[in-house]
């Protein structure tokens, strides 16, 4: 049985190098393919206000800008990243990190799309699955692919996790 703080060491690498592999993909994407990084300052406002009581906005960007909007984004980000390296090593077991495999990586990476999907697309104004966006097909191809990166970070991250802790 594995000890809780190894357990929580290993969520928390784990979900920062996931993180940071879906967030060089971001780096990457744009300077082949021209195509823009997710804004996380908008999650940032969209957190924001939502102590407020407001929890859906018809157009996130046209909302008054929050202080430490941007902080608030990144952050969140990266607590997501580890919260959802959480839920792997809560259904494969803290044993995955000794023998890091794909598929179950992959699988959760390519799951925590729902999250955008069907809470904060929405609650930011683009609607269920980017519906309401210029290229609403283009938006969840896009998503996919970036969480089906997160979820090979994930793989790299066991890895990785595995090495540093052993």
């Amino acid at each position: 049985m594995e000890t809780l703080q190894y357990v929580l060491i290993s969520t928390v690498i784990t979900g920062i190098c996931a993180t940071a592999v879906m967030d060089s993909w971001s780096a990457i994407r744009k300077s082949l393919l021209g195509i823009a990084p997710p804004n996380y300052a908008m999650v940032g406002r969209w957190l924001a206000y939502m102590p407020q009581g407001q929890f859906r906005h018809n157009a996130i960007g046209a909302a008054p800008a929050k202080p430490a909007e941007a902080s608030i984004g990144w952050l969140a980000h990266y607590l997501t990243g580890i919260a959802y390296a959480g839920l792997l090593l809560a259904w494969q077991g803290a044993a995955w990190i000794r023998e890091s495999t794909l598929g179950p990586a992959l699988l959760v990476g390519i799951a925590t799309v729902a999250a955008p999907f069907l809470l904060m697309q929405p609650g930011m104004g683009a609607g269920i699955a980017a519906s309401r966006t210029p290229a609403p097909n283009q938006a969840r191809r896009q998503s996919l692919l970036n969480h089906g990166v997160f979820g090979i970070g994930l793989y790299l991250g066991g890895w990785l996790t595995h090495f540093l802790i052993h």
